[in-house]
């Protein structure tokens, strides 16, 4: 359970709380939790992603650039909080004991919020997301050569020759800072934009803020989302069918416990 101890952000943020170690096992159990109470939403998101990964790929491998599934693997889990955003609302009302909704009634909340400030957000992950694919094409060439952005799509030799592992190594890196930076600014701020009326700068300032309170728990965080995320996309990504529903749920119980909690927004 998260400590009690409370830190103002600023006007218009929720207070935030210091966080335990024990807070990642008490989110995964409630994300556990919800996906067995309420499995057919989680199902449903889940299977969007999974199906929305495989049609990238094999338009990329009908336009002969498979070099850049390596790019996108890593980076297209990086849109996956936004998708989350359903398994948000089911934890929202699971949490209120809240029996008294349908399937209809989620993605009512779910539409409504194109008025509200997601919108802002999924811009902000979007834009985001082809930068970072604009970048992994930028290393490429830089380490390889543009020839190799030719040849790579008959032969991927280039990518074990020294110059390739160097390049897969750099890129990890850069991946991984990228992907944190995202962290930061979403862990918090999409939960916290369906549960209250705050604008989107708001809700990133919080996001952050509760990094900078508890880095070594959120570092924790984001090394599970990361590993259990690589893990489920091993098997043609069918492991995410069952991964991203529960880290979507535990990431709402995540915002909860980071947070000081007030009445949802209607």
């Amino acid at each position: 359970m998260s400590d009690t101890t409370i830190h103002p952000v600023g006007e218009g943020a929720p207070d935030i709380r210091d966080m335990r170690i024990g807070d990642l096992a008490t989110a995964l159990r409630n994300g556990w939790a919800d996906f067995r109470n309420k499995p057919a939403f989680g199902l449903f998101f889940a299977a969007v992603y999974v199906v929305g990964g495989w049609a990238i790929y094999l338009l990329l491998f009908q336009a002969h650039l498979e070099w850049l599934a390596i790019p996108l693997t890593f980076g297209f889990p990086l849109i996956g909080p936004f998708l989350a955003v359903g398994l948000y609302e089911v934890s929202r009302r699971l949490e209120a004991k809240d029996s008294d909704w349908s399937a209809r009634d989620i993605f009512a909340v779910i539409w409504r919020q194109r008025l509200r400030q997601l919108p802002s957000m999924a811009w902000v992950i979007i834009i985001y997301f082809l930068f970072w694919s604009f970048f992994a094409h930028m290393l490429f060439a830089l380490f390889l050569g543009p020839s190799a952005l030719t040849n790579v799509t008959s032969s991927y030799v280039y990518l074990l020759e020294p110059e390739g592992l160097s390049m897969m190594l750099a890129g990890s890196a850069f991946g991984a800072v990228f992907a944190f930076v995202l962290f930061a600014l979403t862990v918090v701020s999409l939960p916290l934009l369906l549960d209250r009326e705050v604008d989107f700068v708001t809700a990133i300032i919080t996001s952050i803020a509760v990094i900078r309170q508890n880095p070594k728990v959120m570092l924790a965080w984001a090394a599970t989302i990361s590993g259990l995320t690589f893990l489920a996309m091993v098997p043609g990504l069918l492991g995410l069918l069952f991964v991203l529903p529960i880290l979507g749920h535990a990431s709402w119980h995540i915002y909860r416990l980071a947070t000081v909690s007030s009445p949802a927004a209607p």
